[in-house]
């Protein structure tokens, strides 16, 4: 096998990591193409390819996510994932654990780790690396690692809100959701939200979005409403797909992506919208 097949192999693994490192599908595949030329260029015999490559993309978006972190200072408003959309969920991963972990508040939510701690915790809790190899990979010893895991989970754990509800379930809230928007109805919208529910919604300084998040399911539901009547922004046409693995809304303006609606959920509520409505992460979703 050689070196192109045994990254091609690999690919889909690679660009796993390094998207749930960077919450970039643009940045993830910088780092795929950044491996590849490094592969090629390898001249050292190369016992297991698989651990190699993801080393060596986890490397990278370390380094990344250091710049990043300078880059976001300046960010004007709300910083969100960039979305990854796909009509149906064939296009995305089957495994559970993989799939919980493209959404967008378990992304959010490892934000509050540092680059090496979110690469650890990525590799052993998302993708079941021994903690000898994930040693060698970040420069740390081994009982060091195990530790980072230990308290991320534990910080993860005590934010997250507790949420039982089916798939099936949560079809039915976003699709009255999409109704009641849709119809304008404020007081629907405010019944199927939490109230202490946030709206975070990432315009980047290229569009119309609320440079804070906002709180509150009555404040929310009628900034909703009024961004859904408003004249100045586009007339849009939401549909639900499928956005991180997890049902979201997909807005379009003259078939193109204008926005998305991800949602996390606590209890039998809606706990979470997250927008994106910055118009260069929505630009790998227009073919």
């Amino acid at each position: 096998m050689d070196r192109l097949e045994i990254f091609t192999r690999y690919r889909s693994l690679l660009f796993a990591i390094a998207y749930r490192m960077l919450g970039s599908a643009t940045d993830a595949e910088d780092m795929l193409q950044e491996a590849w030329i490094r592969w090629q260029l390898t001249q050292a015999i190369v016992q297991s390819p698989k651990a190699f490559l993801s080393s060596l993309v986890t490397r990278l978006c370390i380094d990344r996510l250091r710049s990043a972190r300078v880059q976001r200072e300046k960010y004007v408003g709300v910083w969100l994932p960039e979305p990854l959309i796909a009509e149906s969920n064939k296009d995305f991963e089957d495994n559970a654990e993989l799939s919980e972990s493209l959404s967008f508040a378990f992304l959010m939510l490892l934000e509050c780790l540092s680059p090496t701690e979110r690469a650890i915790f990525l590799l052993r809790e998302v993708f079941d690396y021994d903690y000898a190899d994930i040693a060698k990979t970040v420069g740390k010893s081994i009982p060091n690692c195990r530790q980072i895991v230990r308290r991320a989970r534990q910080h993860l754990i005590v934010r997250r809100p507790s949420c039982n509800l089916s798939l099936q379930q949560k079809e039915e809230i976003i699709q009255q959701f999409l109704n009641s928007w849709n119809q304008g109805d404020v007081h629907s919208l405010i019944s199927l939200m939490a109230e202490d529910v946030i709206l975070w919604s990432d315009g980047g300084g290229q569009a119309i979005a609320s440079q804070k998040p906002l709180h509150g399911c009555d404040k929310i539901a009628r900034f909703l409403v009024a961004i859904r009547r408003s004249k100045v922004l586009p007339k849009i046409i939401p549909k639900i797909v499928q956005i991180n693995d997890c049902l979201g809304i997909l807005n379009t303006f003259e078939g193109k992506p204008q926005s998305t609606f991800s949602f996390e959920f606590s209890g039998d509520r809606i706990q979470s919208i997250f927008a994106v409505v910055n118009p260069d992460k929505l630009k790998q979703q227009i073919k």
